[in-house]
């Protein structure tokens, strides 16, 4: 055979020229009814959107405590920072305090994907806002300890004598 010409040597033609159906001589199978099908369908779309609204609450819920691992980490590294007023400590201070306003700012792009009329999404966005409010409070606690926060009334006029230092060091053998 020429290639293009005639038909192929394994071709199936499906098309139906019959002029009644054969699916109606043909009884459904025992246990199966049309009607069940119908129902199992939308039995299915049920709990497919079940599962799905499930697994989103899941994922806002996950979504909502990942601050605690950053949490725990800006510590670690404010603890390794030292309380001397270096570069190193006042660069990881400030990233305490900008990476809770920063998410603080997107909670609503944050739980987009998440939005379903089945998951609530309340409680998740008050954690998510409560464990980032706490790194905020570790950075103001932070700068606090490094002497940057203006607590004094001395801080903010020149003219008022400093605050005595409650600090002291001792040690040694009294001579």
């Amino acid at each position: 055979m020429e290639k293009g010409k005639g038909s192929r040597k394994w071709a199936v033609d499906f098309t139906d020229n019959s002029s009644t159906p054969l699916s109606r001589d043909i009884p459904d199978p025992p246990g199966f009814t049309r009607a069940s099908q119908d129902q199992d369908d939308s039995t299915l779309s049920r709990q497919k959107k079940d599962a799905e609204a499930n697994w989103k609450s899941q994922k806002a819920w996950e979504v909502a405590q990942a601050p605690f691992k950053n949490l725990l980490m800006m510590g670690f590294m404010m603890w390794m920072a030292g309380s001397t007023v270096h570069l190193f400590s006042i660069g990881i201070t400030f990233s305490a305090l900008w990476q809770p306003l920063s998410a603080l700012q997107g909670v609503g792009k944050i739980f987009a994907p998440y939005k379903d009329s089945k998951v609530d999404l309340l409680a998740p966005k008050l954690l998510f806002i409560a464990l980032n409010l706490g790194g905020m409070l570790l950075g103001v606690w932070k700068l606090n300890t490094l002497g940057l926060l203006p607590t004094h009334a001395s801080d903010w006029v020149s003219s008022l004598a400093p605050a005595h230092e409650v600090e002291f060091s001792g040690g040694g053998i009294a001579l």
